[in-house]
């Protein structure tokens, strides 16, 4: 989960999913999954669907990647 731009909040979160093989789910079951275990002000609005993580040599998820491409339609980091 990072944070991206949102013009209300300045942040919002965001989930990037990726499936196993075979396995479907929608954006909403996903939503309403995290709703129902944690409180909805911490729970993502949107859940993008991603075919790959980028990770690096040693496998941890390199967060800073998925938040540039994000952030990059954006001219300042400051919102709200």
């Amino acid at each position: 989960m990072i944070g991206l731009p949102d013009e209300k909040w300045g942040e919002r979160p965001e989930k990037f999913v990726v499936l196993r093989a075979g396995a479907q789910v929608s954006e909403g079951e996903l939503i309403a999954h995290r709703w129902a275990r944690i409180a909805r002000y911490t729970s993502p609005e949107a859940v993008e669907f991603v075919a790959a993580l980028p990770k690096t040599s040693t496998g941890k998820v390199q967060r800073f990647e998925l938040r540039e491409k994000e952030w990059a339609r954006h001219v300042s980091r400051i919102q709200g």
